[in-house]
């Protein structure tokens, strides 16, 4: 069950630790790689943003985008800006999401996401925070997998494992942190791979951000995962 008001709250204290972060660096650092292929640090930024705003399209009825073509150009568009304009930026979106999600609304109701995607609108404060938390750690500034709260952790983890069960490609998979335990892959007759490792390193290859050296894997070679 989600709690939306819980996760817009930790929304704001990711977002927060965000800033915080980001405000130490220089303009130099928005042109620096960062650890997702072909985005520099401005990108990542620069997707922060807008990903807030389409959020809050969602949250108001209105297509998440307007399509593919132009969330990439707003995303390119944006992502040279000097710092002071992304930290703006970030914060003034993050505003606007919060106080559409403040707005009295159905949070059972179903919402339409990217590529049609559906889901609760309860979801969405949820999908917000791991956009900030995840992409903290994609800016490659000092913010890793391990710093993240441990209930977003195990969240994310099942989010994810869910996002792969059942599909075709994917062997059947148990996923252990020697604690908690999580399936994914597809449901066949045969035997099961058994994943386990640390919190973030599970997270970290279910999210593709980590190619599961820290892993352990029995009953089989390590599963290939689809791309997000």
């Amino acid at each position: 069950m989600m709690d939306h008001a819980h996760d817009l709250a930790s929304v704001r204290d990711a977002t927060d630790r965000l800033l915080s972060a980001v405000g130490e660096l220089d303009n130099a650092s928005v042109t620096k790689q960062s650890r997702l292929p072909g985005w520099t640090v401005g990108h990542v930024l620069a997707h922060l943003a807008r990903n807030a705003d389409a959020l809050v399209n969602v949250l108001e009825g209105r297509p998440m985008y307007a399509g593919a073509e132009a969330r990439d150009a707003d995303i390119e568009r944006d992502a040279a800006r000097p710092l002071a304009a992304h930290l703006d930026d970030v914060r003034e979106s993050a505003a606007r999401f919060q106080r559409a999600a403040a707005v009295p609304a159905d949070w059972s109701r179903t919402v339409v996401l990217r590529n049609g995607v559906t889901d609760s609108a309860s979801a969405l404060p949820f999908r917000r925070w791991a956009e900030v938390a995840l992409h903290h750690v994609d800016l490659g500034i000092g913010h890793e997998l391990e710093d993240l709260p441990a209930d977003f952790t195990e969240r994310e983890t099942g989010f994810l494992a869910d996002r792969f069960a059942g599909h075709p490609e994917v062997a059947p998979t148990r996923l252990t942190d020697g604690t908690r335990a999580w399936r994914t892959g597809r449901e066949a007759q045969e035997p099961e791979i058994t994943v386990t490792g640390a919190p973030a390193d599970l997270l970290g290859w279910l999210s593709g951000r980590r190619g599961g050296s820290g892993l352990t894997v029995t009953g089989g070679p390590l599963p290939a995962l689809p791309p997000l």
